[in-house]
């Protein structure tokens, strides 16, 4: 499906009522923007969060938070 939103005075553009239910973006919600070649790419920064929660959680060996994860990964490097 096709959306259009016009861009106006301060580069302001207004996302179709449509999309934003559909991403469950709210007001207030943080936005990223993603160029893509000649595309821009719009997500949350929500979901760009999970996204890569997801991407560390793969080389996780054992149960543990991102928090602990860096915890550990530091300590390392100051042992080196």
């Amino acid at each position: 499906m096709t959306y259009h939103a016009k861009l106006i005075k301060g580069g302001k553009i207004v996302i179709p009522a449509a999309l934003r239910h559909e991403f469950g973006f709210k007001d207030g919600d943080l936005l990223v923007f993603e160029r893509d070649g000649d595309a821009i790419i719009l997500s949350s920064q929500a979901r760009q969060l999970k996204a890569l929660q997801a991407k560390v959680k793969k080389y996780l060996t054992k149960p543990m938070s991102v928090e602990a994860y860096l915890q550990e990964k530091y300590a390392e490097a100051d042992g080196e």
